[in-house]
Formats: C-alpha cells, sequence, structure tokens
C-alpha cells in the first residue's frame, strides 16, 4: 500500500466526519421516526465526489479505488447506517453496473448524473417470491422487434420510488434455464415504470425501500446492458463488489455502536466506580473491539484484492459474512451494556441494534454468503 494511497484514506475519513457530524448526526432520530428518505443530503454528498467514487475522472466520478470507498462508508454509517446503506447502494449497485457492463454511449449518458448525485440510481433482482432462487424469477423481459417489453415486480429496493434511473434484471429466458436474464437501464417516467409500496423497517428506515412494478414497459434495446442472457452472470459480478460494501456497512455501524458503549462504559459509575472497571464490562468490551478488528482486517483485504483487479468472490463473502454478523454481536453488547437506557430511544445504540441485523440478510444473507464461500474451497 503507497503512502498516497494511506494519505487519501485519512482525508477521506476525516472529511466524511465532518461532513457527518455537520449534515446527519442532528437529523439522525428525525429521520429514523419519520422513515424520512434526506434526497438533499444525498445532493450534497454528491458535491463532495461521494456518489461516484469508483467512477473513473472523465465520466465525472473522483476515480479513487475500493479502499477510499470503504472507509467513506463506514464514517458514514459510524453516524447512520440509513444514508450508509444508500450511499452504498448507488455506488456499487446500479452506477457500478453501468460502469463495468454499460457501452459507451451509456456510461457517457449515466455515469456523469450518477456520479454526482444529480440522479440517484436503483438495482432491482430480487423479487417477491424469488431471493436468492434468481434463476426462478418473475419479472419477463419479451423482445418485440427493436423493443423490448418488461412484465413484473421487484421488491426490498433501494430507492425504488425516488431513484431516476434503474439497473433492473428481467428473465429473458425460460425459468431455470442456463443465462435466462438479461439485464436493462429504466428511466424514471418510462410508462409502465412505477415505485410500489414503500417497506415499513425495523431498521434503516431513513434509506428508502420499495417495490418497483412493470407493466407493459416499454424499452429500446439500446437501454440493454450487454448481451442477451448476461444478466445474471453481470450481477454475480457486481454483488462481488456490493459485498464489499456490506461488510464497510456493517463495520461502520459496529464502530458506531462500540464507541458509544465505550464512552458509556467509562461515565456510568455504580457500587462508585466506573462500570468499565467490572470484568463482566471490560471483558464485553474486549470481545468488541477484538470482533471489530477482525472485520476490518477482512474487509480492507478484499478491497484491497478488488483494487488489484484479483478475484474477490471468496473474500467478499467472508468480509460480508463475518462483519455483518459482528455489527449484531457488537451492538447487541452495546444494548447490554447501556442496560435499560440503551432500549431506550434517547442514546444511539438501540438504532444500531435495529440498523445492523439487515447487513446480515441484504446482498445475500449470511447462508448464502457460506454456500458462496464453501463452493470456493472445494473447487
Amino acid at each position: 500500500m503507497t503512502n498516497e494511497i494511506v494519505e487519501n484514506q485519512e482525508l477521506i475519513a476525516q472529511s466524511v466526519r465532518d461532513l457527518s457530524d455537520r449534515l446527519i448526526r442532528p437529523n439522525v432520530r428525525q429521520w429514523d421516526e419519520e422513515q424520512h428518505f434526506p434526497l438533499d443530503l444525498f445532493k450534497q454528498l454528491g458535491d463532495q465526489g461521494l456518489m461516484g467514487m469508483l467512477v473513473p475522472v472523465h465520466y465525472g466520478g473522483t476515480g479513487l479505488g475500493y479502499r477510499e470507498y470503504v472507509t467513506a462508508i463506514v464514517e458514514l454509517a459510524r453516524v447512520d447506517g440509513s444514508v450508509g446503506l444508500s450511499m452504498a447502494a448507488h455506488n456499487s449497485l446500479c452506477t457500478n453496473h453501468i460502469l463495468l457492463f454499460g457501452s459507451e454511449t451509456q456510461k457517457q449518458i449515466y455515469l456523469p448524473q450518477l456520479a454526482t448525485g444529480e440522479w440517484i440510481g436503483a438495482w432491482g433482482l430480487t423479487e417477491p417470491n424469488t431471493g436468492s432462487d434468481a434463476g426462478n424469477m418473475r419479472t419477463t423481459a419479451i423482445r418485440q422487434g427493436d423493443e423490448w417489453v418488461l412484465n413484473g415486480a421487484k421488491n426490498f429496493i433501494t430507492h425504488g420510488r425516488s431513484g431516476n434511473v434503474a439497473v433492473v434484471i428481467a428473465r429473458t429466458g425460460e425459468p431455470n434455464t442456463p443465462h435466462n436474464a438479461t439485464a436493462f437501464v429504466v428511466e424514471r417516467g418510462t410508462p409502465g415504470f412505477s415505485g410500489g409500496r414503500k417497506e415499513d423497517k425495523l431498521g434503516m428506515r431513513a434509506s428508502e425501500t420499495t417495490e418497483m412494478l412493470f407493466q407493459d414497459c416499454r424499452i429500446p434495446d439500446s437501454q440493454r446492458l450487454g448481451a442477451v442472457g448476461d444478466g445474471f452472470v453481470q450481477s454475480l459480478k457486481v454483488l462481488d463488489g456490493g459485498r464489499i460494501s456490506i461488510a464497510a456497512l456493517s463495520l461502520g455501524i459496529a464502530y458506531g455502536a462500540y464507541d458509544a458503549a465505550l464512552a458509556y462504559a467509562k461515565e456510568r459509575e455504580q457500587f462508585g466506580q466506573p462500570i468499565a472497571n467490572f470484568q463482566s464490562i471490560s471483558f464485553k468490551l474486549a470481545d468488541m473491539a477484538t470482533d471489530i478488528e477482525a472485520a476490518k482486517l477482512l474487509t480492507y483485504q478484499a478491497a484491497d484484492l478488488k483494487d488489484a483487479g484479483k478475484s474477490v468472490t471468496k473474500e467478499s463473502a467472508m468480509a460480508k459474512l463475518f462483519a455483518s454478523e459482528t455489527a449484531v454481536r457488537v451492538a447487541n453488547e452495546s444494548v447490554q451494556i447501556f442496560g435499560g437506557y440503551g432500549y431506550t430511544k434517547d442514546f444511539p445504540v438501540e438504532k444500531f441494534y435495529r440498523d445492523a441485523k439487515l447487513c446480515t440478510i441484504g446482498e445475500g444473507t449470511s447462508e448464502i454468503q457460506k454456500v458462496v464461500i464453501s463452493r470456493q474451497i472445494l473447487k
């Protein structure tokens, strides 16, 4: 790792911390309670270069690597997991899919608007009846001349209503057959494309999650991303990078919960001394710190391999699995350290507790990560 990368990482971390303290921290509770998606904030993140971190400069991005990108997500999630989630989904899913598989024309049209935050991106793979079983998806795209007609529904989609553009994977072949899905770019306002029901979620409530609905939605063939039948293969490659994002999101949430618990344990007194002096509490903090450090190493290892252009299928799944489960454990112990106060909204750990759980589910459950890892090590 070069000194330049380390300096970039430190500068980004401090910049995002300052931005988070100024624009996010004062609003966390209100956004969470109101399930408010702060669209204007993401325009400001775009102004700071955070909405196109992986996009080359000539497409309007900042042209940075995964190490810097992970650092930014961690610092955002340390304050509010919802903001970290939306920033990560925009960068690593929609924007990155177009960057990796779009034509030069498609890149020139969409990347500058996405990279600056002028447009918000969505990415649609999951469906109501086919989560991990994507080969059996029901959303179809049928070719009619130079057009494709999309019908179906996607759910659990980040920015499914507010996104200006969505990358959508639809079935173009028979169910459960090889190469039966194709990716398309669909712009908001296209007839037949609409946002559906908004989910009322346990956590990550300031990150918009909705359905996307397609009813006789006609798009030209020029909106197709890559070859017909390559949609699922493309998605797997996109998810390799996306899992690094969720590992970073998990790491940030774990840090946030740990920071709060550590500070409270030093301040809260029982029996005439800080509760941090009691072994039952100090050992919890020791376990939390150790798990976080291990999650950090796994996450940055995957980021460095990605930057080096190497395969990260196994490493990103390991990072995502361990970091997400760590976030849940750390948030749980943080609530325990706070005791009754940890169960109230007067302190931040209850929100970290609620937010953390999604990380073990989104972009592949912990169980699916174990499937991915086992397949890689048993090759």
